[in-house]
């Protein structure tokens, strides 16, 4: 049978008929670019020369001496009843003169910004080193931390995931409907912890809750619908609904979460994290999220409650989700078990009546058709098993040490910054003095291994304060905490 790459070969050739005056010569040239963009790998087989002549109509020998060009130039190596295998290490020369594609191949340009609706890559969003793993203090929020991790109880998961019965559960295409194991330990274990009872048709899977949140706006929000988020706010959601609408209302925060005042009546919808407010990390307060919800009633707007990291809870008597108090159906709750599990694994849920949920459903399959079954499987068994459960002591435990060592070290060698003491999550939110450009800040101490995340991207508008940061202790050992905090302190010595 041909391989699927054989039949690429005469579209590839098609491309470089101008490129050579010869036959041989545009062949040539053609796998040499199939070399150099990796089409063709180090230490794979070329076409025999009988295949490549049968599929491009040339003859044998044209064929050949291209071929032996490439291997003059040490592209590629002839190997007895092996053919042509390429190179395990190219000439340099020709690996590091990549040509781009208007040199490679041109061809008539499309004025692509005349036809984009949107253009999401213009707004500004977290941004955290693709290294940050290497660096030897990553202050970084919310992370992956593998020394936390229980591999062994997510391994024994995995395999049992794979046994017949479980792999009959996953394995096909569920179309228009979630893994149901896990949307059963939803409803079961995970939310009546936070004091919801609701039935199984108002739950939806969801590649995390970033994926909820696009579905919510598109579904939701249009050019007219006044939302209302947090300020400082989470910088996803509010690009989420910038791409629907531009009228965006900030909403003040205090230190007992968001405020609720007049502004509120002007909105339709408003978007809170109440449990650990992103990103100053402060709780809502009881007596709060009684007037927002009393509030949403006499306005008629509906609240969307980002419950993300609720879990992670120092006091161990968390506050009852925004949800478990709405007796009117006026929340959608948004949570996740990709921000306590692992980030790679996106998997959120939307509690939402019965009617929204089968349109976002039907929403979800037009994009994606459901979210990969076999990590819903192996989550239901997780939390099933009560791994999850454990996890989740443990990991406060290990949180609550790291946040009181930040807080402490950053309060005995950095007497300019002002923290919000950490209740549960997984980061501090810092304060300097309002001269410091926490930007500057941030690249210097990244030079020096310290990465920290700078704060005016949570802040709507065009006047963002640059004098505030968060910190933290997700990802960092505990005993790399102080000496990643004296060097902030030495460059804010150094430049403060």
């Amino acid at each position: 049978m041909t391989r699927t790459i054989d039949i690429m070969w005469p579209q590839l050739f098609r491309q470089f008929e101008k490129q050579s005056s010869t036959l041989q010569g545009q062949l040539r040239d053609m796998l040499m670019h199939a070399v150099i963009e990796g089409f063709i790998l180090p230490g794979e087989t070329l076409p025999s020369s009988r295949l490549l002549a049968q599929t491009l109509g040339l003859s044998r020998t044209t064929v050949m001496l291209a071929l032996q060009a490439l291997a003059d130039k040490g592209m590629v190596v002839g190997q007895q009843r092996s053919g042509y295998v390429v190179a395990e290490q190219p000439q340099a020369a020709h690996l590091g003169a990549r040509k781009q594609p208007d040199e490679a191949m041109p061809r008539e340009g499309v004025a692509w910004e005349r036809r984009l609706l949107i253009t999401p890559s213009t707004q500004q969003n977290i941004e955290k080193p693709a290294d940050w793993q290497q660096q030897p203090f990553p202050f970084i929020y919310g992370q992956f931390d593998a020394s936390l991790f229980p591999i062994h109880d997510w391994r024994e998961c995995v395999l049992e995931s794979l046994q017949p019965r479980a792999l009959h559960l996953w394995a096909p295409d569920h179309l228009d409907r979630d893994n149901e194991p896990l949307v059963e330990q939803i409803q079961r274990r995970l939310l009546p912890a936070r004091g919801i009872w609701v039935e199984q048709d108002e739950i939806l899977v969801t590649a995390g809750a970033q994926q909820a949140t696009f579905l919510l706006s598109q579904l939701l929000i249009g050019p007219n619908t006044r939302i209302g988020i947090e300020n400082p706010g989470y910088p996803d959601a509010r690009n989420n609904f910038s791409l629907r609408s531009k009228n965006i209302q900030p909403l003040a925060v205090d230190s007992d979460g968001l405020v609720p005042d007049a502004t509120l009546s002007h909105c339709d919808y408003v978007y809170v994290t109440p449990s650990h407010q992103c990103p100053t990390t402060v709780t809502m307060s009881i007596e709060r999220r009684r007037l927002l919800l009393s509030y949403a009633a006499r306005d008629d707007f509906i609240v969307i409650e980002d419950d993300h990291e609720s879990e992670l809870n120092f006091s161990g008597r968390p506050t009852p989700a925004l949800k478990s108090l709405d007796t009117a159906q006026r929340v959608i709750y948004v949570g996740s078990l990709s921000k306590t599990l692992a980030h790679g694994l996106r998997l959120g849920f939307v509690v939402a009546p019965a009617e929204l949920i089968r349109e976002l459903r039907s929403l979800r399959r037009l994009m994606m058709r459901h979210v990969p079954t076999n990590n819903q499987q192996s989550a239901a068994s997780f939390i099933a098993h009560g791994h999850h459960e454990a996890f989740m002591r443990r990991l406060n435990i290990a949180y609550r040490h790291r946040a009181a060592a930040l807080y402490s070290a950053l309060q005995a060698y950095t007497p300019q910054l002002s923290q919000v003491p950490a209740e549960g999550g997984s980061a501090l939110w810092v304060s300097g003095p309002p001269g410091l450009d926490t930007r500057k800040l941030a690249q210097r101490l990244y030079a020096r291994g310290v990465v920290v995340e700078p704060g005016d991207v949570f802040f709507a508008g065009n006047e963002q304060p640059q004098n505030h940061l968060r910190i933290g202790y997700s990802s960092i050992a505990i005993d790399r905490i102080e000496p990643g905090v004296k060097i902030i302190a030495e460059e804010l010595m150094l430049n403060p």
